[in-house]
């Protein structure tokens, strides 16, 4: 069977996908030729890609963990990707059974394998949303029955408001989230930044970003992503790099050789 025929309705092989690649890179095999190459020329300008996109997953189940264990039963994991191990669903249950996940995201393939994944599962669904319209995806009435916004929740945006150019409309949506949060709430965000790369390697990584489905991959600053936490309260050991959050528990080898980072936190809401 060719990619194209194996390819569900919608979806093109031959345009590399962001979900597909970071599947590729936490070693899925839901991807194919071309978000392979995609993935093999980021490696290349950033030797260390598979190692944080790794230590991103394991911050997912090691904050999931925390928020759960501090008592939230609630989960809107916006961007969700492709359905792997560990997933928020699963690692929220293992502490409290019956706690209740929205996965949110607008890719036709992760759609696809979500809906499969959870078909028998009735605390957790998958929405089709674009998490550029909070105001949409807020008021949804999928969302809204089945979470309560009237009590705690933790809202998760891992790796993917760097996929969205503009500044503004990435702070927009941030500022929108939060407007929503009872207190108790937690927010969870993992965001790209430079890290060691240099100026004319992160132009050219973006070049292989633009030719995705997502179209653009925006790395921001320390100072930048801190202004998405301002006035919460943050989790130890705060805003740092995943290969550093809870890194007692993490495989020394996820640090990786030097190129681009991600930077991660967890903040409650006062």
């Amino acid at each position: 069977m060719t990619e194209q025929e194996r390819a569900p309705a919608g979806v093109d092989p031959t345009v590399p996908s962001v979900a597909r690649m970071y599947d590729y890179l936490l070693g899925g095999k839901d991807n194919f030729a071309a978000d392979r190459a995609a993935a093999a020329h980021i490696m290349k300008l950033s030797p260390n890609a598979k190692e944080i996109a790794q230590a991103n997953r394991v911050f997912l189940g090691h904050a999931v963990h925390a928020v759960a264990e501090s008592g939230i039963r609630q989960f809107l994991d916006l961007g969700t990707g492709l359905p792997t191990q560990e997933n928020v669903h699963q690692v929220a249950a293992r502490v409290s059974p019956g706690s209740r996940v929205v996965y949110v995201d607008n890719d036709p393939i992760v759609l696809v394998h979500a809906r499969a994944l959870l078909a028998e599962n009735a605390d957790t669904i998958v929405v089709e949303a674009d998490m550029r319209e909070p105001k949409d995806f807020l008021r949804h009435p999928e969302i809204t029955g089945h979470l309560d916004f009237e009590q705690p929740l933790a809202v998760l945006m891992l790796a993917v408001l760097h996929f969205i150019p503009d500044d503004d409309v990435v702070e927009g949506i941030v500022r929108e989230v939060r407007e929503v949060l009872p207190s108790g709430s937690y927010l969870i965000i993992s965001h790209v930044t430079v890290g060691e790369l240099q100026g004319d390697v992160v132009g050219e990584g973006r070049e292989v970003y633009s030719k995705t489905s997502a179209g653009n991959l925006t790395p921001r600053t320390r100072e930048q992503l801190a202004g998405f936490f301002e006035g919460l309260e943050m989790m130890e050991p705060g805003l740092v790099s995943t290969t550093r959050w809870h890194a007692e528990s993490l495989d020394p080898s996820l640090a990786g050789p030097g190129g681009a980072d991600i930077l991660c936190g967890v903040g409650r809401v006062p």
